[in-house]
Protein backbone atom coordinates (compact mmCIF):
# COMPACT_ATOMS: atom_id res chain seq x y z
CA UNK A 1 0.00 0.00 0.00
CA UNK A 2 1.30 3.44 -0.87
CA UNK A 3 1.89 6.20 1.64
CA UNK A 4 -0.53 9.07 2.14
CA UNK A 5 0.43 12.28 0.34
CA UNK A 6 -1.63 15.42 0.92
CA UNK A 7 -1.80 18.34 -1.50
CA UNK A 8 -3.44 21.52 -0.22
CA UNK A 9 -5.52 23.62 -2.59
CA UNK A 10 -8.13 26.37 -2.63
CA UNK A 11 -11.37 26.62 -4.57
CA UNK A 12 -11.68 29.39 -7.18
CA UNK A 13 -14.52 31.02 -9.07
CA UNK A 14 -12.67 33.01 -11.71
CA UNK A 15 -12.19 31.02 -14.90
CA UNK A 16 -10.88 31.67 -18.39
CA UNK A 17 -7.47 32.46 -19.85
CA UNK A 18 -7.23 35.85 -18.21
CA UNK A 19 -7.94 34.45 -14.75
CA UNK A 20 -5.42 31.66 -15.30
CA UNK A 21 -2.74 34.17 -16.31
CA UNK A 22 -3.39 36.21 -13.16
CA UNK A 23 -3.09 33.09 -11.03
CA UNK A 24 0.23 32.16 -12.59
CA UNK A 25 1.59 35.67 -12.03
CA UNK A 26 0.56 35.29 -8.38
CA UNK A 27 2.55 31.99 -8.17
CA UNK A 28 -0.50 29.70 -8.28
CA UNK A 29 -1.33 26.81 -10.62
CA UNK A 30 -4.90 26.68 -11.98
CA UNK A 31 -6.37 23.18 -11.84
CA UNK A 32 -9.60 21.22 -12.19
CA UNK A 33 -10.96 18.25 -10.18
CA UNK A 34 -13.51 16.07 -11.98
CA UNK A 35 -15.05 12.61 -11.94
CA UNK A 36 -17.28 10.70 -9.58
CA UNK A 37 -20.77 11.91 -8.77
CA UNK A 38 -19.71 15.48 -8.07
CA UNK A 39 -19.50 18.25 -10.68
CA UNK A 40 -16.09 19.50 -11.86
CA UNK A 41 -14.45 21.94 -9.47
CA UNK A 42 -11.97 24.70 -10.34
CA UNK A 43 -9.13 25.01 -7.83
CA UNK A 44 -5.77 26.72 -7.38
CA UNK A 45 -2.58 25.36 -5.81
CA UNK A 46 0.56 27.21 -4.75
CA UNK A 47 3.15 26.70 -7.46
CA UNK A 48 5.91 25.77 -4.98
CA UNK A 49 3.69 22.97 -3.63
CA UNK A 50 3.32 21.50 -7.13
CA UNK A 51 6.97 22.10 -8.02
CA UNK A 52 8.22 20.20 -4.97
CA UNK A 53 5.71 17.37 -5.31
CA UNK A 54 6.39 16.91 -9.04
CA UNK A 55 10.02 16.02 -8.25
CA UNK A 56 8.79 12.72 -6.78
CA UNK A 57 7.50 9.65 -8.61
CA UNK A 58 4.59 9.28 -6.22
CA UNK A 59 2.99 12.54 -7.36
CA UNK A 60 2.14 11.09 -10.78
CA UNK A 61 1.48 7.46 -9.80
CA UNK A 62 -0.16 7.51 -6.34
CA UNK A 63 -3.61 8.24 -4.98
CA UNK A 64 -3.34 11.71 -3.44
CA UNK A 65 -5.31 13.36 -0.64
CA UNK A 66 -6.37 16.63 -2.26
CA UNK A 67 -7.35 19.02 0.54
CA UNK A 68 -9.56 21.77 -0.92
CA UNK A 69 -10.52 24.34 1.70
CA UNK A 70 -10.35 21.68 4.41
CA UNK A 71 -12.30 19.00 2.51
CA UNK A 72 -10.19 16.00 1.49
CA UNK A 73 -10.90 13.93 -1.60
CA UNK A 74 -8.95 11.04 -3.11
CA UNK A 75 -7.58 11.88 -6.56
CA UNK A 76 -5.10 10.87 -9.24
CA UNK A 77 -3.12 13.25 -11.44
CA UNK A 78 -4.64 12.76 -14.88
CA UNK A 79 -3.08 15.52 -16.98
CA UNK A 80 -0.65 18.40 -16.66
CA UNK A 81 0.77 21.14 -18.84
CA UNK A 82 4.31 22.44 -18.34
CA UNK A 83 5.98 25.50 -19.77
CA UNK A 84 8.12 24.47 -22.78
CA UNK A 85 11.37 25.71 -21.24
CA UNK A 86 10.65 27.33 -17.85
CA UNK A 87 10.43 25.34 -14.64
CA UNK A 88 6.74 26.13 -14.41
CA UNK A 89 3.55 24.06 -14.25
CA UNK A 90 0.78 25.77 -16.22
CA UNK A 91 -2.30 23.65 -15.50
CA UNK A 92 -3.32 20.37 -13.87
CA UNK A 93 -6.26 17.95 -13.99
CA UNK A 94 -7.14 15.67 -11.08
CA UNK A 95 -9.50 12.69 -11.31
CA UNK A 96 -11.60 11.77 -8.27
CA UNK A 97 -11.15 8.17 -7.14
CA UNK A 98 -13.80 5.74 -5.91
CA UNK A 99 -12.11 3.70 -3.18
CA UNK A 100 -14.31 0.70 -4.02
CA UNK A 101 -13.61 0.68 -7.76
CA UNK A 102 -10.49 -0.54 -9.56
CA UNK A 103 -8.24 2.10 -11.12
CA UNK A 104 -5.73 1.95 -13.96
CA UNK A 105 -2.38 3.62 -13.26
CA UNK A 106 1.15 3.56 -14.70
CA UNK A 107 3.49 2.56 -11.87
CA UNK A 108 7.30 3.04 -12.04
CA UNK A 109 9.56 -0.02 -12.09
CA UNK A 110 12.60 -0.05 -9.79
CA UNK A 111 15.37 -2.45 -10.86
CA UNK A 112 17.36 -3.92 -7.96
CA UNK A 113 20.72 -5.73 -7.68
CA UNK A 114 21.65 -5.39 -11.34
CA UNK A 115 25.27 -4.40 -10.58
CA UNK A 116 25.85 -7.47 -8.40
CA UNK A 117 24.16 -9.96 -10.76
CA UNK A 118 26.25 -12.36 -12.92
CA UNK A 119 25.21 -10.37 -16.02
CA UNK A 120 25.95 -7.03 -14.39
CA UNK A 121 29.44 -8.06 -13.31
CA UNK A 122 30.43 -9.49 -16.67
CA UNK A 123 32.09 -7.23 -19.21
CA UNK A 124 30.66 -7.26 -22.71
CA UNK A 125 27.07 -7.77 -21.49
CA UNK A 126 24.45 -5.06 -21.97
CA UNK A 127 21.43 -5.14 -19.64
CA UNK A 128 18.47 -3.34 -21.23
CA UNK A 129 15.34 -2.12 -19.45
CA UNK A 130 12.64 -2.30 -22.10
CA UNK A 131 9.99 -0.96 -19.71
CA UNK A 132 10.39 1.71 -17.03
CA UNK A 133 6.75 1.75 -15.91
CA UNK A 134 3.87 -0.70 -15.95
CA UNK A 135 0.14 -0.09 -16.35
CA UNK A 136 -1.68 -1.91 -13.57
CA UNK A 137 -5.21 -2.35 -12.32
CA UNK A 138 -6.09 -2.49 -8.62
CA UNK A 139 -8.18 -0.94 -5.87
CA UNK A 140 -6.85 2.44 -4.66
CA UNK A 141 -5.83 0.94 -1.30
CA UNK A 142 -3.59 -1.61 -3.05
CA UNK A 143 -1.82 0.81 -5.40
CA UNK A 144 1.98 0.63 -4.89
CA UNK A 145 4.20 3.68 -5.37
CA UNK A 146 6.57 1.50 -7.41
CA UNK A 147 7.17 -2.14 -8.32
CA UNK A 148 10.52 -3.80 -7.59
CA UNK A 149 12.20 -6.04 -10.17
CA UNK A 150 14.98 -8.07 -8.54
CA UNK A 151 17.78 -8.83 -11.02
CA UNK A 152 20.12 -10.55 -8.54
CA UNK A 153 20.03 -13.84 -10.51
CA UNK A 154 20.23 -12.30 -13.98
CA UNK A 155 22.68 -14.20 -16.20
CA UNK A 156 24.06 -13.33 -19.65
CA UNK A 157 21.44 -14.24 -22.26
CA UNK A 158 18.54 -14.11 -19.78
CA UNK A 159 15.20 -12.47 -20.58
CA UNK A 160 12.84 -11.34 -17.82
CA UNK A 161 9.26 -11.41 -19.11
CA UNK A 162 6.34 -9.46 -17.74
CA UNK A 163 4.76 -12.61 -16.27
CA UNK A 164 7.90 -13.16 -14.15
CA UNK A 165 7.58 -9.86 -12.28
CA UNK A 166 6.23 -10.34 -8.77
CA UNK A 167 3.32 -7.97 -8.28
CA UNK A 168 1.88 -6.91 -4.91
CA UNK A 169 -1.31 -8.59 -3.74
CA UNK A 170 -4.38 -7.29 -5.53
CA UNK A 171 -2.38 -5.75 -8.40
CA UNK A 172 -2.68 -6.98 -12.00
CA UNK A 173 -0.63 -6.14 -15.09
CA UNK A 174 -3.15 -5.06 -17.71
CA UNK A 175 -0.98 -6.15 -20.64
CA UNK A 176 -1.23 -9.80 -19.57
CA UNK A 177 -5.00 -9.70 -20.05
CA UNK A 178 -4.24 -9.83 -23.77
CA UNK A 179 -2.74 -13.32 -23.56
CA UNK A 180 0.70 -14.87 -24.06
CA UNK A 181 1.49 -12.65 -27.04
CA UNK A 182 1.56 -9.67 -24.67
CA UNK A 183 4.02 -11.24 -22.22
CA UNK A 184 6.74 -8.84 -23.34
CA UNK A 185 10.42 -8.82 -22.40
CA UNK A 186 10.95 -6.31 -19.60
CA UNK A 187 14.70 -6.89 -19.16
CA UNK A 188 17.25 -8.48 -21.49
CA UNK A 189 20.94 -9.30 -20.90
CA UNK A 190 22.72 -9.59 -24.22
CA UNK A 191 26.40 -10.18 -24.93
CA UNK A 192 27.91 -7.61 -27.25
CA UNK A 193 29.90 -9.05 -30.15
CA UNK A 194 33.02 -7.10 -31.04
CA UNK A 195 34.13 -7.57 -34.61
CA UNK A 196 37.89 -7.26 -35.21
CA UNK A 197 38.94 -6.29 -38.69
CA UNK A 198 41.79 -8.41 -40.00
CA UNK A 199 44.64 -6.67 -41.85
CA UNK A 200 44.72 -8.11 -45.36
CA UNK A 201 47.94 -10.01 -46.14
CA UNK A 202 50.27 -8.48 -48.73
CA UNK A 203 50.28 -10.25 -52.10
CA UNK A 204 53.08 -12.81 -52.45
CA UNK A 205 56.33 -11.24 -53.57
CA UNK A 206 55.26 -7.74 -52.55
CA UNK A 207 57.24 -6.07 -49.77
CA UNK A 208 55.47 -4.71 -46.70
CA UNK A 209 55.56 -0.95 -46.17
CA UNK A 210 58.72 0.33 -44.50
CA UNK A 211 56.79 1.16 -41.31
CA UNK A 212 56.05 -2.56 -40.86
CA UNK A 213 59.68 -3.62 -41.13
CA UNK A 214 61.62 -4.20 -37.95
Amino acid sequence: MSKTHEIKAQSRKDEGKGASRRLRHAAFVPAVVYGGKQPPQSIQIEHNTILLAAKHEWFFSSVLDLNVDGTVQKVLVRDWQKHPFKQQMLHMDFLRVDENAAIRVNVPLHFLNQETSPAGKMSGVVVSHNLTELEVSCLPKDLPEFIEVDLADLNPGDIVHLSQIKLPKGVEALALHGGADHDIAVVTANAVKVEVEETPAAPEGEEKPAADKK
